[in-house]
């Protein structure tokens, strides 16, 4: 499942078609917050293009706002990543950068990302937006291989057909939640939607665990493969045997 073909699923009409290159300049003005941030968008971005532009009069979905979110647009961009580039920060930047909600595909040789992530308004400053709650990335080629049938139904669902379409914030909304079904696919190996709102909140919950779990447990096998102390590393093992019980049970919540 390459770029392409999950642009192509997304079935947009062609009035939301953009093409146009976004200039990387305005990350480094608007979403650097730091010198090394400034490095990374220069020498870790090869390319941005704004491929789509999701409004009212362009797919049909109405616009959405209250005392929390403004949810005008959605853009959709590819950014192409050099080899060494740090994907997940360069994500969050690009996210921070612009104000609108982003469908973004990140393309690091033969892997491909997708990362989304809401937007609330700044309490503090008038006109401005930041992240609401973590961006959601899923890596869907590359190291990261599926199903054939996991595969389609995956594309299937993310068809702006199959997105909820009462107003920009929902389908936004849908979409995200189809990228955590995918996730929790690549940990059961089946591909299921959320059958209600309560459900999907659940099912990021116990994705968020899984991962953190899979993170501590690679920690500790690296920890006790170098572990001299027989005695250390047997507590080790036995720390690794705990928390995978405890990851077989968030993955049966899936």
């Amino acid at each position: 499942m390459n770029a392409e073909a999950i642009i192509s699923a997304l079935g947009l009409p062609d009035s939301a078609r953009v093409n146009q290159r976004v200039p990387k300049k305005l990350l480094v003005e608007n979403g650097a917050p730091t010198a090394a941030d400034k490095r990374r968008i220069n020498e870790g971005i090869e390319e941005i293009l704004w491929l789509a532009s999701l409004k009212p009069n362009t797919i049909g979905v109405p616009d959405y706002s209250d005392d929390v979110r403004e949810y005008l647009e959605i853009a959709l961009l590819t950014v192409t990543l050099r080899q060494d580039a740090k994907a997940s920060r360069l994500s969050e930047l690009i996210h921070r950068a612009i104000p609108y909600p982003l469908f973004l595909v990140l393309l690091q040789g033969d892997i491909t990302i997708l990362s989304l992530a809401h937007k609330r308004r700044a309490q503090n400053e008038a006109g401005k937006f930041v992240l609401d709650n973590n961006v959601v990335e899923v890596t869907v080629s590359g190291n990261a291989p599926l199903s054939a049938e996991m595969n389609r139904r995956f594309l299937d669902a993310m068809a702006l057909g199959n997105q909820p379409r009462a107003n920009l914030w929902l389908l936004y909304q849908g979409w995200i939640d189809t990228l955590v079904a995918l996730q929790a696919s690549q940990l059961t190996g089946t591909f299921t939607q959320a059958a209600t709102n309560e459900a999907a909140i659940a099912r990021w919950e116990a994705v968020h665990m899984c991962r953190e779990l899979e993170t501590r447990i690679a920690s500790l096998r690296n920890a006790a493969t170098k572990e001299k102390q027989i005695a250390r590393r047997v507590e080790l093992n036995l720390e690794i045997k705990g928390l995978q019980r405890i990851l077989k049970n968030e993955t049966e919540k899936l």
